[in-house]
């Protein structure tokens, strides 16, 4: 049927064929089928243009109705596909939720007014595959998983202490605050077993904010990112203008949601702020 109502449009199976993208033959071959499924020729030829018979104009009108509800369809579903609205879970460790993201959150909702955001602070790696989330900005890059993956720049680290200058001459005789014995591996505790030690760590929590407190406090001196500490009223940065490490910031999300219309504008939207405030992240003062 769409082939006789494009005939009808161009008069000719020649420019039936180029309309559609296929050669003549193919044309020709699918109106005969047609006529011989309705057991009546649907074209004549007059003054060298195909024109609808009187049983062609009836078929034809319904054909055109025919298309133009098949048209009006695939727009709706287009229509649909596109409306960014809904809810998507965004994953990340509570430095980036709390002093990053939730911030930056006015922005996405002036954009797309119809999202729903939730964010999920947590040091664990919240299970995509089972949807517990559908985005997570992590800092390390997956090594599996179907996943796609992108990078978001590097969050760096410094060594922070009170405005209030502690009493000890050294980092190896000062106390320390650190995050709970669970995350003994993460970078940051690494780097304080191989330069310091962890002997003297007098406290330790997993909660960002809590250890930062505690180091503007004087509890302790405390390796922290520096998004962080560089904006903490209580704290001085003590290791210098450069970072002591850097950890890679990524953007993960499953590959089946890849094409989502509310997880890709909202992964393309984290794209675009990160790289953006890249130096937020990278500077220690």
């Amino acid at each position: 049927m769409r082939y006789a109502v494009v005939i009808a449009r161009c008069g000719s199976v020649a420019g039936a064929a180029r309309q559609l993208g296929v050669d003549q033959t193919t044309v020709a071959r699918r109106l005969r089928a047609l006529e011989a499924c309705l057991g009546t020729p649907l074209f004549e030829r007059l003054k060298g243009q195909l024109t609808p018979t009187p049983m062609g104009e009836e078929l034809l009108t319904r054909g055109q109705r025919m298309e133009a509800e098949i048209a009006a369809l695939c727009h709706l579903v287009s229509d649909r596909q596109t409306q960014v609205k809904g809810v998507v879970r965004i994953t990340a460790v509570d430095t980036l939720a709390s002093h990053y993201l939730a911030r930056q959150l006015a922005d996405l909702r002036s954009r797309y007014p119809e999202l729903a955001i939730e964010i999920i602070a947590s040091s664990r790696s919240l299970d995509l595959g089972r949807r517990e989330a559908d985005i997570a900005v992590r800092l390390a890059r997956p090594a599996d998983g179907d996943l796609v993956m992108r990078s978001l720049g590097r969050l760096a680290y410094g060594v922070y202490g009170p405005e209030k200058p502690l009493l000890h001459t050294s980092w190896q005789s000062a106390p320390w605050v650190g995050y709970e014995r669970a995350l003994d591996r993460v970078p940051e505790m690494c780097w304080l077993s191989e330069h310091v030690g962890q002997q003297n760590v007098s406290f330790r929590c997993n909660n960002i904010d809590a250890l930062a407190n505690a180091v503007a406090d004087g509890l302790g001196l405390g390796i922290l990112p520096c998004l962080v500490g560089s904006r903490h009223p209580g704290l001085r940065c003590l290791s210098g203008s450069e970072a002591v490490l850097t950890r890679e910031i990524w953007l993960v999300l499953p590959r089946e949601l890849r094409d989502v219309p509310r997880v890709r504008v909202v992964g393309d939207w984290l794209v675009e702020r990160f790289h953006r405030d890249e130096a937020r992240f990278s500077r220690t003062a």
